[in-house]
């Protein structure tokens, strides 16, 4: 018997768990935060989905003939309250990289609140840019996107890379 309810309250406790992790609004249910969860896992599907999408974009517009001298590159940017989370990620060194991008930051209006920045075995940014108040309407985590990526493919074919 007390086996039996040691079994009720480990499984009461994992819904409960799920239930968190998923963030569902479902009652102790457990059809509910199973339907949530498996909700909660395609979305989490799409967005991987996207970033690989996202990766490969930016990966085929910085390298668009494979021929040529490849560094694969990750570059992600993510919209905030006044601004934008951006991340660049090489599994290379990148010598210079990190000036053409500071470049653009300035170009369009980003003033950098918080960066952190690895350039010796790997090349590695995480930045913290907050826009302007006037230009805040018109910038978009696409646009910063493609204008870091932009930045890269420039200093790609400038050979700074070697």
């Amino acid at each position: 018997m007390v086996s039996r309810e040691h079994k009720k309250a480990a499984l009461h406790e994992k819904l409960q768990l799920l239930r968190s992790i998923t963030n569902s609004h479902s009652q102790l249910n457990k059809a509910s935060i199973i339907v949530d969860a498996s909700k909660y896992i395609e979305e989490l599907k799409q967005k991987v989905e996207r970033l690989n999408q996202d990766i490969s974009t930016v990966e085929n517009s910085i390298h668009p003939n494979p021929i040529s001298h490849h560094i694969p590159m990750q570059v992600t940017v993510e919209r905030l309250v006044k601004g934008f989370s951006i991340n660049v990620f090489s599994e290379k060194s990148c010598q210079g990289l990190l000036v053409s991008i500071l470049e653009v930051f300035e170009e369009l209006g980003l003033n950098v609140i918080e960066a952190r920045v690895s350039c010796t075995d790997c090349f590695q940014l995480q930045a913290i840019g907050e826009i302007e108040e006037e230009g805040e309407e018109a910038i978009d985590a696409q646009s910063v996107k493609e204008a870091v990526a932009q930045a890269i493919k420039s200093w790609s074919q400038s050979g700074e890379q070697d």
